[in-house]
């Protein structure tokens, strides 16, 4: 079974605002408003910054700060786990999932198709109508004329 303890590559070296950035997000949310809070207290220009990147990485509305354990996650979650049973089970409920959702959208396709049908006949139909009336309005008006 192999497990991944650091989703940065060991050959990798982060610069001092990846670490920084990692070691904010591992304090949470608090963190990064107290350094902004400094920010605006000991120089608001700085405070200014740190509240723009946390708007603009979405730190300041999202559920979590962790970016990094999200993808740890999610790489931990394709990888194989050495175990042939499960990785095969793992596998076949996944291509099932997707023929489910493939199925799904072709059903909902179906429908887009159906609704757009029923709305242009009821377009024609409203349009033989109107042109219907015309052409009795215009006939009586000839009428009338003559």
């Amino acid at each position: 079974m192999t497990m991944m303890s650091d989703p940065v590559p060991a050959t990798s070296h982060p610069g001092w605002f990846s670490r920084g950035e990692a070691w904010l997000d591992s304090k949470g949310k608090g963190a990064w408003i107290a350094v902004m809070v400094l920010g605006f207290v000991f120089f608001w220009p700085i405070g200014l910054a740190f509240l723009f990147y946390m708007i603009w990485s979405k730190r300041m509305f999202g559920k979590s700060c962790s970016r990094t354990s999200r993808r740890h996650n999610r790489m931990q979650m394709s990888a194989p786990t050495g175990n042939r049973a499960f990785d095969a089970y793992k596998a076949d409920t996944l291509r099932r999932l997707e023929e489910e959702q493939n199925n799904f959208e072709a059903f909902l396709e179906r429908l887009r198709d159906a609704k757009d049908k029923a709305e242009f006949d009821q377009f024609m139909e409203e349009r033989s109508r109107k042109s219907g009336s015309e052409n009795t309005n215009r006939e009586s008006g000839e009428n009338e004329i003559a």
